[in-house]
């Protein structure tokens, strides 16, 4: 059990007004699994002078099921006109389902092989030590970005750059992250530049794709299969990728879907894609590596023909160390949460709201024994893609890709950590060392 080792409620109750909210992100940074149950235990919804904390599975759910009074209006400032940051309007029904098909969940078996085929020549290449965090966690999403996604004609390394820093800015620049005003600006600064290279990008991109798929069609998408067949030439392949796919489909005028959205979207598939995908593997890698009873285990799932216990061990794992303990969301109107119960409260409008997804997944009410690790449980009660309309675009990617990433490491003979994870001062692991091979 995770026992709660210090009154939390009563430190917060006894501080001042300016460090209440310090006090709660530095529990939510450090320890948040006692932090999260004594919350729910006796305070389930915290109101601090910065945010309004909820930590129970069923006011967290009704929060991220109601964006139109929980909404996402933080988003807007960091990224522009994108369909996240609209809540239950046009855009965002009319697109999100745009997206979701081009991302056909008939591919996943061909995006798992496309990842493990990735994943092993990076390995393989590194002769048994690798820097995990930027050659590996972030190198692997990368490649199925430029592979599956279409983003191709640029080097790894810009790709890598240009997600990190905007989902840097996006997610981890706002006021309750505490940062000074010069650490926000130069967050900013580094984004907005990123952003230019990535939209002139974006726009040769969806050109050239759009040129190339023009000539495909003209030349005859028939013949071009009969000549790849005849010859196995590259010249001949008939080119398939989720942007191709994109510029390739028809839209009509009243679909609302001119190439400016189109790019847009094809924009966002890789910054939700690398950093998320990174940090996840890195320390799911980590907490079993750390465990020795997890690390057999998971090794010797790891070399089963059928992965799904494998899978399952992930996204247990993954309740205990996920990329991020909350989603925030700021209020439209007023609304009474939790309403008839003992922590019925109204939160007015405005309020800037942390639902804390962390400590839902803690609630006894849909996780029996949850500070157990036990990775048959429920998939459908994780908040590991978010909840509701604005849950993970590419969630079903992600649900092969990182196992698979993960499995790739732990079917190395003797796999040890030379480090901890290192996150350099910032929420995203910078630095982690791996070996294996050699014997024990």
């Amino acid at each position: 059990m995770a026992d709660i080792k210090k009154d939390y409620l009563q430190e917060y109750d006894r501080a001042a007004e300016a460090e209440k909210f310090p006090l709660v992100k530095k529990w939510m940074d450090t320890e948040p699994r006692s932090f999260f149950k004594q919350l729910r235990e006796e305070r389930p919804i915290l109101v601090t002078p910065l945010c309004t904390l909820v930590s129970l599975f069923n006011d967290v759910r009704d929060v991220l099921q109601m964006p139109k009074i929980f909404t996402v209006a933080l988003y807007k400032s960091k990224m522009g006109d994108y369909l996240m940051t609209h809540d239950d309007d046009a855009i965002h029904s009319r697109e999100k389902p745009i997206m979701q098909a081009m991302l056909n969940r008939d591919d996943l078996p061909d995006v798992r092989r496309i990842v493990a085929r990735n994943a092993k020549t990076i390995l393989d290449s590194a002769e048994g030590t690798i820097e995990a965090a930027y050659h590996y966690c972030r190198a692997v999403p990368a490649s199925l970005v430029q592979d599956y996604f279409g983003l191709d004609g640029v080097e790894r390394k810009d790709l890598v750059d240009w997600s990190y820093w905007t989902q840097y800015d996006s997610f981890h620049n706002h006021f309750f992250n505490l940062l000074s005003e010069k650490e926000s600006r130069y967050f900013s600064d580094k984004k907005e530049a990123v952003s230019k290279k990535f939209t002139a990008y974006m726009t040769d991109l969806i050109l050239r794709k759009t040129v190339k798929a023009k000539a495909e069609k003209a030349t005859g998408f028939l013949l071009l299969q009969k000549l790849h067949r005849l010859f196995g030439s590259k010249k001949y392949e008939l080119t398939d990728d989720i942007v191709t796919r994109m510029v390739r489909a028809s839209y009509p005028d009243a679909l609302q879907f001119p190439i400016q959205r189109l790019g847009l979207n094809a924009g966002g598939l890789l910054i939700g894609a690398i950093e998320t995908t990174a940090q996840a593997v890195a320390q799911v890698i980590q907490m079993f590596i750390q465990n020795p009873t997890y690390h057999v285990m998971v090794k010797k799932a790891a070399l089963s023909e059928d992965v799904s216990a494998f899978d399952g061990m992930v996204w247990e794992a993954l309740r205990f160390v996920p990329i991020a303990p909350f989603l925030f969301r700021r209020t439209a109107a007023s609304y009474t949460l939790a309403k008839g119960t003992a922590h019925e409260t109204t939160i007015p409008a405005g309020t800037n709201v942390l639902a804390l997804t962390q400590s839902a997944m803690f609630d006894p009410y849909a996780f029996e024994n949850p500070d157990q690790f036990l990775p048959e449980r429920n998939w459908y009660h994780h908040f590991n893609f978010g909840f509701g309309p604005h849950e993970c675009l590419g969630k079903y990617v992600a649900m092969v890709m990182i196992p698979e990433m993960v499995r790739q490491i732990f079917i190395r003979p003797h796999l040890q950590a030379k480090t901890s994870i290192d996150y350099k001062g910032g929420p995203f692991p910078e630095h982690y060392m791996l070996s294996w091979g050699g014997g024990a």
